[in-house]
């Protein structure tokens, strides 16, 4: 028997994940400043959609590690710390979706980030910053 998942206002869909492809492509290799830009729009033009949550966690760890690249560590810190809010507003919204975890690697993305330590050094930023998405152009559903 088949599970029928229902979609709702809110949760990330394909419309939103055929809006993040370019800004991971952009992540994925290492372009983080160009990928927050990238997201900013779609974050900005989704204004009320509770997804954008999803491409707000992306641009804000894309700029802490453009911040960890320059060794800014208080602007990473930031950023970071951003970041993780974000993750626990899209869980609270109930914004995820199998698209979302499927397609991106999500469930990876946030145990790299929550395992981060709350104060981090420089050094606890690498294993994010080697951290890849999937591979937009082999995602299912798109």
């Amino acid at each position: 028997m088949a599970v029928i998942l229902r979609e709702h206002y809110g949760q990330f869909l394909q419309e939103h994940l055929a809006k993040v492809a370019r800004g991971i492509e952009l992540y994925n290799s290492g372009h983080y400043w160009e990928c927050h830009e990238e997201l900013e729009d779609h974050w900005l033009s989704d204004a009320g959609d509770n997804a954008r949550y999803v491409y707000w966690v992306i641009l804000q760890v894309a700029t802490a590690l453009f911040h960890w690249s320059d060794q800014n560590l208080d602007g990473a810190r930031g950023q970071l710390r951003r970041a993780k809010a974000k993750l626990d507003k899209c869980e609270q919204l109930h914004v995820e979706t199998e698209l979302l975890y499927n397609n991106l690697s999500w469930q990876a993305f946030k145990s790299v980030i929550r395992a981060i330590p709350d104060r981090p050094e420089l050094v606890d930023f690498e294993k994010l910053a080697r951290f890849k998405f999937n591979d937009p152009t082999k995602w299912k559903d798109r």
